[in-house]
């Protein structure tokens, strides 16, 4: 079994990333190998993604308000959202702390 040490996940042999975190789990050839800077925003992975699809509906909807007469209300919809955002970083900080 190969330990990562990134996130202490068993892993077969001859795995070249962690089944959990993604993780490299030998050196790359020539030097050590340096911590790989994540894709996080609000504490999630990824979150930039969320966040650019969260703001690309903000557009859709603003856009179809002022093309349609549509009347939504789009701040309070964008706090809940983002409060969504910050409270699933949380929690999933908090899950990868606690394994």
């Amino acid at each position: 079994m190969v330990y990562c040490s990134e996130c202490g996940t068993d892993n077969e042999e001859g795995t070249e990333y962690c089944v959990k975190c993604g993780a490299a789990l030998y050196p790359k050839r020539g030097g050590i190998r340096r911590r790989e800077k994540r894709d996080e925003c609000f504490g999630l992975p990824h979150g930039s993604s969320i966040f650019g699809i969260f703001i690309g509906i903000i557009i859709i909807l603003w856009g179809a308000e002022e093309l349609l007469g549509w009347k939504i209300d789009l701040g309070p919809f964008a706090i809940i959202v983002v409060g969504i955002l910050i409270v699933a970083g949380a929690i999933y900080g908090m899950s990868r702390r606690q394994s």
